[in-house]
């Protein structure tokens, strides 16, 4: 198996323009052609509302009730715990996301049998797919996206949350002292309500979640007299020594083990029932526990009030909450009494005290600028790296001459500082030595723009952990040779990881390791599309119709050939 996650299956049915379709995917690099309109984006809208995408109704294809789409990844045993967690992965380590969509606008998505969301799908899948369609270019004209991208390259993922846990510390010392700062004349009478608070809260010692679980068990007793009754019918039931079920399945058992005896053939039934007898004495023995804990305490269910209505005083009593909901309410209380007690020794300091935590303050400021300089350090080494070897890639996209430059611009001052440190990252392209640095965003056409996109892709790929990555229409605005390198490219990823690509060029097709083929048949008023996969010579028919436009011309068939011998 791949040390990555690999997607294996997309089933669709009943999603535009396409009835029903399944599509088997190896590792290496698979292309995805067929006319215009035929619905070759079909197969990424269905990956895309299994990976947790919007739903929209006019994906459910006419005349049908719902759309479902159905993806299946193998996840290599490096990657298995976190699913495994989740309980979302089967025994051979296949992970199957499914989307339903009715046409009245209500999804459903499950995660291998287990109801999910899909905030929950996008989260599960964060690391099984990336997609780059014709849009992800253009997000490379924005200079959040050069940071973001500058950090998945250097792997800066320890590094930042080790950065934001300072500055987090530095941000709740500066809101503390702030507001010892601006309580003046009200700390009297604010360290009178806290003291008053303190001690009503260590009296109580609420805990959290409490509220809920006295609530559930109040139910339970409540209904202690039918519990009793159903609950003892059933162990009568299982029990009773004359007519009870173990009774009669013990007669049973042993009059099997006896013909066991006689015929070898019966064993494995005798031990089934052997199996069963265990599992119902079993349920038997807890059932008859749990109706003795139900009579065990006659004064439970007056205890269980009582703390039920101190907590609700409590609450009545100290929470300034807008909520309504009184367990909400009770858990933002028990945080605040957690730290009670340090609010009432800042007041209870007075100078001194804002003096000591002022001292505290520039600590922590002085500790998160330390680490964001260390951030800021790695950013501009790994810029240069990424400069280099993003530039190489280009080069191989014909585009000889330019160059990719990322200037990292480091703030200064605790003030600079945001989530991700200070510095800003911007990407600038030179389009020969000497000349002037350009934005991305003007130094760039839409074909060129698209070969720097998959040029920086095809770098971070090999420092990253996804399994498949997706190409919608990548090589939009690209021709003649350039195309043919944009294949040579997604060929060379495609060893590093799982790749597809949707293309309309054939310079491109024809470096497929599989060939899939989306065709539309149209009937009367209703389109039609089917999805199939290609053999060695459908593919040189493919590949010259997408040349010449029908696959009859001997000179497109030729030319077929002859990109499919030079991909290989």
């Amino acid at each position: 198996m791949s040390e990555r996650p690999q997607l294996s299956e997309i089933s669709i049915s009943g999603i535009g323009v396409i009835d029903k379709s399944s599509l088997e995917f190896g590792p290496g690099l698979t292309v995805i052609t067929g006319e215009t309109g035929a619905g070759k984006t079909m197969v990424l809208t269905a990956l895309d509302l299994v990976l947790g995408g919007k739903v929209d109704t006019s994906l459910v294809r006419h005349g049908q009730e719902r759309a479902i789409a159905n993806a299946t990844f193998q996840i290599p045993n490096s990657f298995a715990q976190r699913y495994e967690e989740r309980g979302i992965l089967s025994d051979n380590n296949e992970l199957i996301l499914t989307r339903t969509v009715n046409k009245d606008g209500k999804s459903k998505a499950v995660a291998s049998g287990v109801a999910a969301s899909a905030s929950s799908l996008q989260e599960i899948s964060e690391e099984l797919v990336m997609v780059h369609g014709q849009a992800a270019s253009h997000t490379l004209t924005k200079s959040a996206k050069h940071l973001e991208l500058l950090d998945l390259f250097a792997q800066h993922e320890v590094l930042i949350n080790k950065y934001q846990a300072k500055f987090q510390e530095a941000l709740e010392m500066s809101k503390r002292l702030k507001a010892m700062r601006s309580a003046g004349k009200e700390r009297q009478k604010e360290l009178a309500e806290l003291r008053e608070f303190a001690s009503a809260f260590k009296k109580l010692k609420p805990k959290a979640g409490e509220l809920q679980e006295i609530n559930d068990e109040i139910s339970r007793l409540s209904s202690i007299e039918g519990l009793t009754n159903s609950a003892g019918s059933a162990n009568s039931m299982l029990d009773d020594e004359e007519n009870g079920i173990l009774t009669q399945l013990g007669s049973a058992r042993k009059a099997l083990e006896k013909a066991a005896t006689l015929d070898g053939s019966l064993a494995n039934l005798s031990d089934q029932l052997n199996d069963s007898f265990y599992q119902i004495q079993d349920i038997s023995a807890n059932l008859a526990g749990y109706i003795a804990d139900l009579s065990a305490d006659p004064n439970r269910l007056d205890s269980l009030q009582n703390r039920k209505a101190e907590l609700n005083t409590f609450v009545k009593r100290f929470s300034r909450s807008l909520s309504t909901e009184v367990n909400d309410a009770l858990h933002e209380l028990i945080e605040k009494g957690l730290n009670v007690d340090n609010e009432i020794a800042d007041l209870e300091g007075g100078d001194e005290r804002i003096a000591e935590l002022a001292s505290e303050l520039n600590r922590l400021e002085s500790a998160s600028l330390e680490v964001a300089t260390e951030l800021s350090d790695s950013r501009i080494a790994s810029a240069k790296q990424l400069s280099k070897r993003a530039s190489e890639e280009i080069h191989a996209l014909s585009m000889p001459n330019t160059q990719l430059v990322v200037q990292v611009n480091r703030g200064e001052s605790f003030e600079d500082l945001n989530q991700l440190g200070f510095d800003e990252v911007n990407f600038f392209l030179q389009t020969h030595k000497d000349a002037p640095l350009v934005s991305i965003a003007k130094g760039a056409s839409g074909g060129e723009l698209s070969r720097v996109a998959l040029a920086i892709e095809v770098v971070i790929a090999a420092n990253e952990n996804i399994g498949t990555y997706i190409f919608d229409e990548v090589d939009a605005g690209v021709g003649g040779k350039a195309a043919i390198e944009v294949g040579r490219r997604l060929k060379e990823l495609s060893k590093i990881a799982q790749v597809i690509v949707v293309t309309h060029l054939p310079q491109v097709a024809a470096w497929g390791d599989e060939h899939f083929v989306v065709s539309k048949d149209e009937s009367g008023s209703v389109s039609l599309s089917e999805v199939r996969k290609l053999s060695k010579d459908q593919r040189v028919e493919e590949i010259a119709r997408m040349l010449a436009g029908h696959e009859d011309s001997i000179s497109a068939r030729e030319h077929a050939e002859e990109l499919l011998a030079e991909s290989r």
